[in-house]
C-alpha cells in the first residue's frame, strides 16, 4: 500500500524546499545547527496543518512558520556555550571558499537585529516583495523599507569595513 497523495505532496514539498528553507534560517540565525533545528521544526508542523494549507500559498505558510520560529526562538533562547573543541562543519559539501563567505556573512549579518536579519533574508534572498515580507512578519510595509534601509546600510558599511582590514 503506498502513500495517500497529500503525503506525496508534502514529500516533493520537502525535497524541493528544504535546502532553500535552511539557507534562509540560517541567514536568520547565522548558526547551520540552529537553521537545522529551525527548519525541521517547520516541517514538522508544516506536515500537521499540511492537508489544510492550499497548495498555492504551501510556500508563504512554511515560512511564516520558519521566521515565527525564529524570532520567538531568539526571544526565549539559552545563551551558547564555548567549549574546548569546535564542532564539525555541516553539510560536508561546500568547498574552504565557501564556508569563508557563509563564515565573513554570518559576521556581518551578526550585526543586525533579528528582525532586520529576518528581513534581509525574506526579502533580498528569497526575494520576497515587501508586502509579502510585511505580512509574514505582521508589521507595516514602510517598517519593513525602514529596516531595509537600515540594514543595508549597516551591511555596507560592515562590508567596507572588511575589504579595507589588510589580508594574511
Amino acid at each position: 500500500m503506498g502513500r495517500p497523495d497529500w503525503e506525496s505532496e508534502y514529500v516533493d514539498f520537502f525535497v524541493a524546499r528544504a535546502p532553500a528553507l535552511r539557507r534562509t534560517a540560517y541567514l536568520m540565525c547565522g548558526d547551520w545547527q540552529i537553521a537545522e533545528d529551525l527548519v525541521q521544526t517547520t516541517f514538522v508542523r508544516l506536515y500537521v496543518h499540511w492537508r489544510r494549507v492550499r497548495q498555492e500559498t504551501v510556500d508563504a505558510y512554511a515560512r511564516r512558520i520558519l521566521t515565527n520560529l525564529f524570532l520567538s526562538r531568539r526571544r526565549t533562547a539559552h545563551r551558547e556555550q564555548v567549549t574546548a573543541e569546535l564542532p564539525e562543519l555541516p553539510g560536508g559539501h561546500d568547498t574552504p571558499q565557501e564556508v569563508g563567505g557563509w563564515l565573513e556573512l554570518a559576521d556581518v549579518l551578526s550585526a543586525l537585529t533579528d528582525r532586520q536579519r529576518a528581513i534581509v533574508a525574506l526579502r533580498y534572498v528569497d526575494d520576497l516583495p515587501v508586502a509579502e515580507v510585511a505580512e509574514l512578519l505582521g508589521i507595516a510595509e514602510g517598517t519593513v523599507k525602514s529596516h531595509s534601509n537600515r540594514a543595508l546600510q549597516a551591511l555596507r558599511t560592515a562590508l567596507e569595513a572588511q575589504l579595507e582590514r589588510p589580508t594574511r
